[in-house]
């Protein structure tokens, strides 16, 4: 038991021991590698330190380097500066010389220039004291009388010269006129349709006269009564002449005896039913003259009823000119015109065209033409310009330049040779009593009508009437002809004075 006991505290002892022993020998290894760790950790330190300080003493050599070479530079700069500034202030100093010389000799020639002034003042006191003497005017005194003559002079020569100022600029005004109106004329030229107020009808046969006239003239009368035309059948000549100052009404019944001739049924109710279409196929006509009208003169956006009453108008005439046709003309010729002055084109155009669109109502609607057809353009839609244009065109006083335009287009169109004409008995005698108020005046030798009664040209006896006297007489005969005479438009009077000397050489 003893022993047992024993054997198990050696046992304890000994494992103790073993135990203490290793331990021990397990710190010192440890101990020896942390040792070894460290001075190897040591000996990287020392070197990195070592890496750092040479760096750090690359380094600063570098910045030194660069430092020494930008104060090299800096100084190089300075100096260079100094040398300028040297040199300036050397060039100032030169300057200060040489205006300290100048303002020396100013200040002499200033000196001398008061003393002649003062020389001068007092030749001139001399001078004005011998002339008062001399002419017994003061010194305030002439001058008044030299600006008086001084202005009068100024007054004739700007009087001069405003005349001659006007006289250029009106012959210059005229010259452009003729230019621009003869180009408008020369790109346009237009169709001339002659007035009729009767229309014939040829009949084939007496048979066909007699069914016309019918029992009694009942279809004749039928025929009237529905067209509105007065029928004139003769015994002579196979031809029925149809008579109405309303050329639509007229063209209805026109028509309306061709096609009952052609068909050969005469009869009240079929007089009726062919007048009715006649009628229907005018309006198809009218709607269509107005149309073509409107694209021949290249104007658009008009109302449909302002085309209808356009379309009217080619059944109308004036002087003998077709009226559509003349308002054709007149678009064209004032689009040509404002395109000339820098006008509105398409306000002069549309206003042309539509200028005497009252014509074709001055029957039905009291006014003149020009205020119906404001009217009228109103209130279809037209803009304020178009309808100002054409209630302005016969006017004396006009407020816009497309309304001169239309006017003046519409004179150029009335003026044109052939364009229009009166009965040939009316325009004689127009003529001859233009001739006779001019004749009515002493020291007249000859007058003549010309241009269709435009113009009125008088030669005057010389020996009695002088160039004053001239001037005088063309404007008595005009205020004659204005207090005699009535005409459209305007009368120019024109009074020729001519001497002239002969003498034969033998």
């Amino acid at each position: 038991m003893l022993s047992v006991v024993l054997g198990a505290l050696l046992s304890v002892v000994f494992g103790l021991s073993l135990g203490f022993l290793l331990s021990r020998l397990m710190t010192r290894k440890s101990y020896q590698a942390a040792k070894e760790a460290s001075e190897q950790h040591i000996r990287r330190s020392e070197a990195r330190s070592k890496e750092i300080l040479v760096e750090a003493k690359e380094q600063a050599l570098q910045t030194r380097s660069q430092s020494d070479r930008q104060i090299n530079k800096q100084r190089v700069e300075l100096q260079r500066m100094e040398s300028r500034l040297e040199a300036r202030q050397e060039s100032f100093e030169v300057r200060t010389l040489d205006l300290d010389e100048t303002q020396k000799q100013l200040e002499e020639r200033l000196k001398e220039l008061r003393d002649e002034q003062s020389r001068v003042k007092l030749i001139k006191t001399k001078a004005e004291q011998q002339l008062e003497s001399v002419s017994g005017l003061t010194s305030n005194e002439a001058k008044e009388l030299l600006l008086e003559e001084a202005e009068a002079d100024i007054a004739f020569e700007v009087s001069r010269r405003y005349r001659d100022a006007e006289l250029t600029a009106q012959n210059e005004v005229d010259e452009k006129a003729r230019i621009i109106l003869a180009e408008s004329l020369q790109r346009y030229a237009s169709e001339v349709v002659q007035e009729t107020t009767i229309s014939s009808v040829s009949i084939p046969n007496d048979d066909m006269k007699g069914r016309l006239i019918g029992r009694e003239g009942r279809n004749i009368r039928a025929i009237e009564s529905s067209t509105g035309a007065d029928l004139i059948i003769d015994d002579g000549p196979e031809t029925v002449s149809i008579s109405c100052f309303d050329p639509i009404r007229r063209e209805v019944a026109r028509l309306t005896l061709e096609r009952l001739i052609k068909d050969g049924r005469i009869h009240p109710a079929k007089i009726e039913e062919t007048v009715e279409r006649a009628r229907d196929d005018i309006e198809d006509m009218v709607k269509k003259s107005g149309q073509k009208a409107m694209f021949e003169v290249n104007v658009k956006g008009l109302h449909p009823e302002l085309v209808k009453l356009m379309g009217r108008l080619k059944f109308r005439f004036s002087y003998g000119e077709n009226v559509l046709q003349h308002s054709v003309e007149v678009g064209s010729i004032a689009a040509m015109l404002a395109s000339q002055i820098g006008a509105n084109t398409q306000t002069a155009r549309t206003a042309g065209f539509l200028h005497d669109i009252g014509k074709a109502l001055t029957h039905e609607v009291e006014g003149s033409h020009a205020v119906i057809g404001a009217d009228i353009a109103k209130r279809y839609g037209m803009k304020e310009p178009v309808v100002t244009s054409i209630k302005e065109h016969h006017d004396t006083q006009m407020t816009s330049p497309e309304a001169f335009v239309v006017a003046a287009a519409d004179a150029i169109s009335a003026a044109r040779p052939g364009a229009r004409h009166d009965t040939l008995e009316a325009y004689m005698q127009r003529l001859e009593d233009l001739e006779n108020v001019a004749k009515e005046f002493e020291g007249i030798e000859k007058v003549f009508a010309i241009q269709a009664g435009r113009e009125v040209r008088i030669l005057v006896n010389p020996q009695t009437i002088n160039d004053v006297e001239a001037a005088n007489l063309a404007r008595d005969i005009v205020n004659r002809i204005e207090e005699k005479l009535a005409y459209p438009g305007q009368i120019k009077v024109v009074v020729i004075r001519e001497s002239r000397i002969e003498q034969i050489a033998s």
